[in-house]
């Protein structure tokens, strides 16, 4: 990774209503700003709710390939080679793999205290790798090739909630007491292990300063609830308005809040703080 600028940037950004639009997926406002990045060899590392199957093409869709990224709302982080620690992570058969970091428990534990759950306290939710493929399709507007792709989880579950808030108080709690975390996404409740996107950008900033010798100035973008701990965890922060009605509460020193949604919003952001630098 050749650094044009000192201390070298990192761009850490959500997806879904961010880089992405919320309703038709569409990037293509965030387009020229991408290129400008990349001239600058500034990674811009996904972190978002979608699975690891889901990225990879997306990645290759974006130009992304050579950047981490982090799946699953933080539960699980994916390295590219030059991330890679030789000792800890690469695999000597495929130096040049992808490797994945788990930070969360697996779905199969998951899905096993979900149900303990749901008998005790008499709630009602659907969970995404429940639904049918026409499900995830009508819920979240994706294709059926992607909504298959977002159905392969393995270290969260998302869910809709279909019942009271006192109740969804009183689910909240039980799964603290499993070591559990429910966090709200713009159309999801995602339920997973003790991780989150902030702690999972906290690592990868800690594996940078590892491999390069120096620590980085880091951007975040997002643009729900799930993305405060994203944007707490970076130097300076983007708060996208977002196209869904969920309240964000975040107090962030270097906090800018964007007047355009989705990827127009992002566009504003990067050129709030980035603009005159890679003019």
């Amino acid at each position: 990774m050749q650094e044009t600028i000192s201390p070298p940037r990192l761009v850490f950004t959500d997806l879904d209503g961010s880089l992405l639009d919320h309703y038709d997926y569409g990037w293509e406002p965030a387009r020229p700003w991408l290129n400008r990045l990349a001239a600058a060899d500034v990674p811009v590392i996904p972190v978002t709710s979608k699975t690891r199957a889901e990225l990879l093409p997306l990645r290759q869709e974006l130009g992304l390939e050579q950047t981490p990224f982090i799946a699953e709302n933080g539960a699980i982080i994916g390295l590219p080679a030059a991330w890679q620690h030789a000792r800890l992570d690469r695999d000597p058969a495929n130096v040049d793999g992808l490797r994945g970091k788990a930070l969360s428990v697996d779905t199969d534990f998951l899905k096993r205290r979900l149900a303990v759950i749901r008998e005790r306290l008499g709630v009602d939710f659907r969970c995404l790798p429940d639904m049918s493929i026409e499900e995830v399709i009508e819920e979240t507007g994706l294709d059926a090739a992607r909504a298959g792709l977002a159905r392969a989880r393995e270290g969260s579950i998302p869910l809709l909630w279909n019942d009271s808030g006192a109740k969804l108080e009183a689910f909240r709690e039980m799964l603290t007491n499993d070591d559990l975390v429910l966090t709200q996404g713009g159309r999801f409740w995602h339920v997973m292990g003790n991780a989150d996107k902030g702690r999972a950008v906290t690592w990868l900033v800690a594996r940078f300063t590892a491999l390069r010798g120096g620590a980085p100035w880091s951007l975040g973008l997002g643009d729900g609830p799930n993305d405060v701990t994203l944007l707490n965890a970076t130097d300076a922060a983007v708060l996208i308005r977002g196209a869904h009605s969920h309240p964000v509460e975040i107090h962030h020193p270097c906090l800018y809040r964007t007047q355009e949604a989705g990827p127009q919003g992002w566009a504003e952001g990067m050129e709030h703080w980035l603009g005159q630098e890679l003019a």
